[in-house]
């Protein structure tokens, strides 16, 4: 079964601190640690469809073991340790998933073996699973490739079901070799190179593989990279740091409103069927819509850090999607009004590829010295837009409510 949807993804971010493994990993299987605080109904209170757990996992075999038997107390039923009967060799669909937790992890052997071992005993069971490492040689400029054991406990490996941490090598070993349960983490440079490179080719392999992508190294900062580049060709987990806030964090919460914050949205026919020649670089075929935004006024917009209703307001109306998509096109600035300001202004874009389209609504103050400040902003999915007279809310820097602000505005498309 192709991989159709497109998931909602964290990226958990703890860079900068220095940790003595050796020492920590002792002290650790030493305790016993329990994570029961963890409650399963309330994993499940926003959303009915599945949780991907991602370990980043650095134990030891005995330390996983004990992981493994928390992750089975913690979950219970919940948590997916076996092959699906009716999906031994595809990829289910989340429907078929609801309300069930998914490790995802390194794994030895297959799904068969897997559901062989099933209800036996696994302590002490390990395995090793080689991984290249690139290491200096001497006083050599040669980088030559050693290879080290990476050891497995079984009772972990086989909690990894049909999401099963594989290293990407290249699209074609993938096409010849790799697993329908085996899914990729691509780094953003080298997927942002493939993009433009290889854009059918990654295409078609996101049609099968689940594919994660996560920030480079250098964000030390904790920075996001912008989601869009990597929804146009089909990933389906686009890791962001969700502690900061900003463009990127605008999109991923508008993106997923789509689906009513479910956590999964469908991806446009383009990227799932097999016969399609999508590439957002080159857009040869389009059935482009024309938006229509009559920006009319402002409802008690948020006040500027000088706290006065007199600030200088201003809207930007920004659309992402495909390259030829993206564009913005801004508003007058009202004087001295942020309590009612009227801007009666007609705002027309030809969007082409419309299925992956988000049109993101920001206020500003106007600052002549220090720049503009913002205001307050809204992203959502252009094809959830109805059609009239609306009413758009708006949310702060940190992704919360600032009601009763909202603009008012009138929409109409037609293809």
């Amino acid at each position: 079964m192709e991989m159709k949807w497109f998931l909602s993804k964290i990226q958990d971010d703890f860079r900068g601190g220095k940790i003595n493994l050796e020492k920590t990993q002792r002290l650790l299987e030493k305790l016993d640690i329990r994570c029961s605080y963890i409650h399963v109904k309330r994993i499940f209170k926003t959303s009915d469809y599945p949780v991907v757990l991602s370990l980043e996992n650095h134990c030891s075999p005995a330390q996983q073991e004990i992981m493994a038997d928390n992750l089975q107390t913690t979950f219970g039923e919940s948590l997916l340790s076996d092959m699906l009967a009716d999906f031994p060799d595809t990829l289910p669909s989340p429907e078929a998933l609801k309300f069930k937790v998914l490790v995802k992890n390194k794994k030895i052997g297959t799904l068969k073996e897997t559901h062989e071992r099933k209800g036996s005993d696994k302590r002490g069971e390990n395995q090793d699973k080689e991984t290249g490492v690139k290491k200096l040689s001497g006083v050599t400029l040669f980088k030559k490739k050693k290879t080290r054991k990476l050891k497995i406990a079984l009772a972990l490996s086989d909690l990894v079901i049909y999401t099963k941490a594989e290293k990407f090598k290249s699209f074609q070993h993938s096409r010849l070799y790799q697993q329908f349960n085996e899914n990729n983490s691509i780094g953003e440079t080298q997927a942002r190179k493939l993009s433009k490179l290889r854009a059918h080719e990654f295409i078609f392999h996101t049609r099968k593989f689940i594919t994660r992508i996560y920030p480079k190294a250098t964000r030390a900062d904790s920075s996001n990279f912008n989601p869009q580049e990597f929804w146009n060709i089909g990933c389906q987990m686009v890791a962001l740091n969700f502690q900061t806030p900003g463009l990127p964090m605008d999109l991923q919460n508008g993106k997923f409103l789509d689906n009513g914050g479910s956590g999964y949205i469908l991806k446009p026919h383009f990227l799932r069927e097999s016969e399609s020649y999508f590439n957002p670089s080159d857009i040869k075929e389009s059935m482009p819509i024309t938006l229509t935004i009559r920006l009319i006024s402002g409802i008690q917009l948020p006040l500027t850090h000088s706290s006065s209703n007199k600030g200088d307001t201003l809207v930007i109306i920004e659309v992402f999607g495909v390259p030829n998509d993206q564009m913005k096109q801004q508003t007058r600035v009202i004087k001295k009004n942020a309590f009612s300001p009227r801007w009666n202004e007609t705002f027309t874009f030809i969007i082409h590829v419309p299925e992956l389209a988000l049109i993101r609504f920001v206020v500003e103050s106007q600052g002549l010295i220090a720049g503009n400040e913002f205001l307050g902003q809204y992203t959502l999915p252009l094809l959830c837009m109805n059609k009239g007279y609306r009413r758009v809310p708006l949310f702060s820097r940190m992704g919360e409510s600032l009601e009763p602000a909202s603009l008012f505005v009138y929409v109409w498309y037609v293809r």
